[in-house]
């Protein structure tokens, strides 16, 4: 079990927070108005209406030494940053700040964070990959230009095996599980001699460009 704190309980903060806390996490979770803190109160194991800024606040809620930290203060650009810092003085190293411009990420990355997040960003980049392309289902970006999609299996793999359509070797991708649909099944690490199923559908990683060559298939 780690040790988490989330400051700022908007759809983004309080989605994260009640996520750990599913899992068996311990989250303290912070904010500034009342209403949010009641209605996260049962979902976390700790929630307090106070100023993320504030060291002593922070402290009290027992962030000091905390595995890792959760920043979504919203538009507020200069909480995030003043937050960002007080966390840093309560010894947390590992920090997640919610952005909501380049310029905010910019500001924000200066100060050392592990990583920015920009929500709205992001969720436009997957629809944008999804609704391209039929065949796509699901699109995570694990670089600048590698990701792993959910796709279905084009007609003329039906029937086939792994092993026989060769696709790290042909395509340059490799299948890294895959789904049955109907049954509602995900193989991890498939079987090579598995027949692939008009109900199945198939994680796949590779580059962008190679992943748009196989979906073109379908």
């Amino acid at each position: 079990m780690k040790r988490f704190v989330i400051v700022g309980l908007g759809n983004f903060g309080s989605s994260v927070a009640e996520a750990l806390h599913s899992i068996g996490h311990e989250v303290a979770a912070l904010d500034r108005t009342p209403d949010r803190v009641d209605h996260m109160a049962s979902r976390v194991s700790r929630a307090a209406v106070g100023d993320g800024r504030e060291i002593e606040t922070l402290r009290r809620v027992g962030a000091e030494g905390a595995d890792a930290a959760v920043v979504s203060t919203g538009d507020d650009i200069t909480a995030s940053a003043l937050t960002t810092l007080a966390l840093k003085d309560v010894g947390i190293d590992e920090i997640y700040v919610k952005v909501i411009s380049y310029e905010h990420a910019r500001l924000i990355e200066k100060l050392g964070v592990t990583e920015t997040i920009f929500p709205e960003r992001e969720s436009g980049i997957r629809l944008g990959k999804r609704i391209s392309s039929r065949s796509l289902l699901n699109y995570v970006q694990l670089g600048e230009d590698f990701s792993v999609q959910e796709m279905a299996v084009p007609t003329a793999w039906v029937g086939s095996t792994l092993r026989d359509l060769e696709l790290p070797k042909r395509m340059r991708v490799t299948v890294v599980a895959v789904h049955d649909m109907l049954m509602g099944t995900i193989t991890p690490v498939p079987d090579p001699d598995a027949v692939l199923k008009e109900s199945d559908t198939l994680l796949v990683a590779g580059t962008d460009r190679d992943l748009a060559r196989a979906a073109k298939l379908t």
